[in-house]
């Protein structure tokens, strides 16, 4: 498969090509387009000249365009699966759960679309607003440049695509290097769905190349970027003054105080600590459990854990592949070991079967190893017991992240107590931190991230809000 650059509603070859693997079998899928600088500046001049079509068209048909998007891909459901599968080593029964909650995504899009609305404003509430009416509209932003990452490589770029679309603006969409197939694939879908030539430009390259001219040019009004606190970091020192928005890591934990089932608690926990191989950014990193309940909690944890299925992300059984790339494995191996030398035990996993990683537990976990303190992306989970709820909730937020966090409690009082206290974007009562649906505000706060994606929430960031006050006087 060779594939092309989409610019200007064009598909366009290039001069570079790069080869893609598969990261569990190491087999070339397909063949990637290296964008130069010159095409980059194409597919900006292309968003620039194509911003006015999108925002000129009413809401009801840009809701339409979204709408029968997600009947192509419902159904072409089994292919975009099976694509997410191949490129990203994500199990298949995972990948199909992706293709479900991005046909969602774009759903919610088209709803949200015909409820994007300013507001009255009672000018007669100042002293010196008497005789005047005033009232707020939305407006597009106009150019967005959105950078995906590869661990929901079509989801997440349903959650820039989607809500840029609703609100009536042009795109340019870089997706990760590894993951680039999902996002030509929904360009093709969108095509075929009537979205008007140049309003979605799709290049691929280096980050360091393309990302850098999309995120630095004075034509793109704004950035919106999944990935690491590093590369955001740089993000902000780059774009000037063009509005940002970033969705960055994290090192998520839950607290168990108590549960009338702790096999049910552990199969949740299982779940959202191994999923896409914790390859989430609100992966259940870090589990702290009552002292009373650890012993029986990590029993139940071990026996869910041992029976998932490691193995070929092509298999409808499969539950854990390979991780994204061979030096995240090794980095991942890396740390086991680091944290084994600060002390820690291995309880299960640990080692490297058939290119996959096998769900580790580690326990006696220094609060300074990178497993636990760093965001881990890898199936590795700590669990730890702890004292008290406070000591819980201390310890949850001792980390430079704050995206989610959960906590398992039959008590009112301390349900509150962890929702007002723990320094989190979002509290999961009685769930696991990794709990998200698509229309829900979604981001957090220290280096999780400065603005929330929500389909609604999104809007807000990629419209403009104008003011418009009569003088009736």
């Amino acid at each position: 498969m060779k594939e092309r650059l989409y610019i200007d509603g064009c598909w366009v070859e290039a001069e570079v090509y790069a080869d893609l693997y598969s990261p569990f079998s190491n087999e070339k899928i397909a063949e990637i387009p290296q964008a130069s600088l010159e095409q980059v500046d194409d597919a900006i001049r292309s968003a620039v000249k194509n911003k006015h079509e999108i925002a000129e068209m009413t809401t009801y048909e840009r809701a339409r365009i979204l709408e029968r998007l997600t009947v192509l891909l419902t159904e072409k459901r089994d292919e975009a699966a099976t694509l997410i599968a191949l490129e990203s080593a994500k199990p298949l029964k995972t990948a199909y759960g992706e293709v479900d909650r991005t046909i969602e995504t774009y759903k919610f899009s088209a709803e949200e679309a015909k409820r994007n609305v300013g507001e009255i404003i009672p000018m007669d509430a100042a002293k010196t607003g008497a005789g005047r009416f005033g009232y707020t509209q939305k407006e597009p932003i106009g150019v967005v440049g959105a950078i995906t990452p590869f661990n929901f490589p079509m989801n997440l770029v349903a959650h820039k695509l989607g809500p840029a679309i609703a609100v009536g603006n042009s795109v340019i969409l870089k997706p990760a290097t590894q993951t680039p197939l999902s996002a030509f694939f929904i360009a093709r879908l969108l095509e075929e769905a009537g979205l008007p030539k140049g309003v979605l430009n799709v290049v691929t390259g280096r980050g360091s190349l393309v990302g850098d001219r999309i995120v630095t040019s004075d034509n793109v009004n704004m950035i919106t970027f999944t990935g690491s606190p590093e590369v955001g970091k740089e993000i902000i020192a780059k774009a000037g003054l063009k509005k940002v928005s970033l969705e960055l890591g994290s090192n998520a934990g839950v607290i168990i105080e108590d549960a009338p089932d702790l096999q049910k608690v552990a199969h949740e926990c299982v779940i959202g600590a191994y999923s896409n191989q914790g390859q989430v950014c609100i992966s259940l990193q870090r589990i702290y459990v009552m002292e009373h309940l650890y012993d029986e909690f990590l029993e139940h944890f071990r026996s869910e854990a041992a029976k998932l299925v490691c193995g070929d992300p092509l298999k409808a059984n499969t539950d854990v592949s390979s991780l994204i790339s061979a030096k995240d494995l090794t980095r991942s191996m890396n740390w086991i070991e680091e944290a084994k030398q600060q002390g820690a035990n291995v309880l299960a996993g640990g080692i490297i079967e058939n290119n996959v990683l096998v769900p580790t537990i580690l326990t006696n976990v220094a609060t300074t190893s990178k497993v636990s303190c760093q965001e881990v992306f890898a199936p590795i989970v700590t669990i730890t017991p702890i004292e008290s709820i406070q000591e819980g909730i201390a310890q949850v937020n001792n980390s430079k992240y704050g995206l989610q966090a959960g906590i398992f409690t039959q008590n009112i009082h301390t349900a509150f107590e962890a929702s007002k206290k723990l320094q989190v974007g979002g509290v999961m009562i009685n769930d696991i931190p990794t709990y998200r649906v698509d229309q829900m505000p979604y981001g957090g706060v220290k280096e999780s991230g400065n603005t929330k994606e929500g389909i609604k929430y999104a809007m807000e960031e990629m419209t403009e809000t104008k003011l418009i006050v009569w003088n009736q006087n």
